[in-house]
C-alpha cells in the first residue's frame, strides 16, 4: 500500500490546491472591494478605491477570489506551466516512495528470519530513507506553495481594479469573498444571483488578452479549485516493530 505522504504531494503538485493563497490572509485575499487595489501601507478615503471614484451602490455581491484567480485564462496557463515544471519532482518522489515501500515490505516479511545485526541495519536504512523522503515532501510543498502564491498575488494585483470597476458600474456597495465556506468564512450563504465571479473573469480575460489553455473548456469558464484551509503534512507510516519472540 502506497504511503499517504506520496498521495499528499502528488495531489499538491498535480491539482495545486490553493492553500497557500488561503493562508496568506487579508493582504492577499481581501474581503471587500474597496480594499482590493490598495498598495501596502496606502490609505484610501472611505467609500472610494484606488482613485476610481466613490462607491455609492447599495447591492451586496460575492466573488470567489480563488476561483477567479485560478480560473481565468492567465491563472490556468500559469498553473499548468507550474504543474509541468514539477513533473520531474513527481517522478523523483514516486521513485523514493517505491524504494521505501520495498524496504518496508522486506522488513515485514523477513524480520523473523533476519539476525539481530541484519534487522538493525534494515531498520536503520528504512529510517534514513523515511526522513529523506519526508524532507523532500516538505520542500516540494513549500516550493509549490510559494510559487502558487506568487502567481496569485501577481494576478490579483491586476484583477482588483476590474472587480472595483465592475462593482461601481453595477451598483454594488460591497463585495464579499466566498473562497471559503462558513464557518471558515464569515459569509453564511451567498446565492448564485449575487455571484460576480464569472463576469469578472470574462472581463479580465478580455483585458489580459491571454487565450484559454488548450486543455480547458474555453474562455470565461472559471475552474473549480478545491482550496484547503491548511497545508497537508506528511503522514508516512513508520516501520513496524519486529515481532517479540
Amino acid at each position: 500500500m502506497k504511503s499517504k505522504s506520496l498521495g499528499v504531494i502528488l495531489a499538491i503538485v498535480a491539482t495545486f490546491s490553493v492553500s497557500a493563497l488561503a493562508q496568506s490572509g487579508s493582504a492577499t485575499t481581501p474581503s471587500g472591494a474597496a480594499a482590493l487595489p490598495s498598495a501596502p501601507g496606502a490609505s484610501s478615503p472611505a467609500g472610494s478605491a484606488a482613485g476610481l471614484g466613490p462607491i455609492t451602490g447599495t447591492k451586496v455581491g460575492a466573488i470567489n477570489i480563488e476561483g477567479a484567480i485560478f480560473g481565468c485564462n492567465e491563472g490556468r496557463r500559469d498553473m499548468e506551466a507550474l504543474q509541468k515544471k514539477y513533473e520531474p519532482k513527481q517522478t523523483e518522489l514516486k521513485n523514493q516512495n517505491d524504494e521505501l515501500e520495498t524496504l518496508k515490505k522486506q522488513l515485514s516479511t523477513q524480520q523473523d528470519k533476519l539476525n539481530e545485526e541484519a534487522l538493525a541495519n534494515l531498520k536503520k536504512q528504512i529510517d534514513g530513507k523515511q526522513k529523506s523522503f519526508d524532507r523532500s515532501v516538505q520542500d516540494a510543498q513549500e516550493e509549490v506553495g510559494n510559487q502558487q502564491q506568487e502567481i496569485a498575488s501577481r494576478i490579483l494585483s491586476k484583477m482588483a481594479p476590474v472587480i472595483v470597476k465592475y462593482a461601481q458600474e453595477n451598483g454594488y456597495g460591497m463585495i464579499v469573498d466566498t473562497s471559503k465556506q462558513w464557518p471558515q468564512s464569515p459569509v453564511l450563504f451567498a446565492g448564485d444571483g449575487v455571484d460576480i465571479t464569472k463576469a469578472v473573469v470574462d472581463i479580465y480575460n478580455t483585458q489580459s488578452g491571454v487565450a484559454a489553455p488548450a486543455s480547458t473548456g474555453g474562455a470565461g469558464k472559471p475552474a473549480a479549485p478545491k482550496p484547503s484551509s491548511t497545508t497537508p503534512k506528511p503522514t508516512t507510516p513508520k516501520p513496524s516493530e519486529p515481532a517479540k519472540q
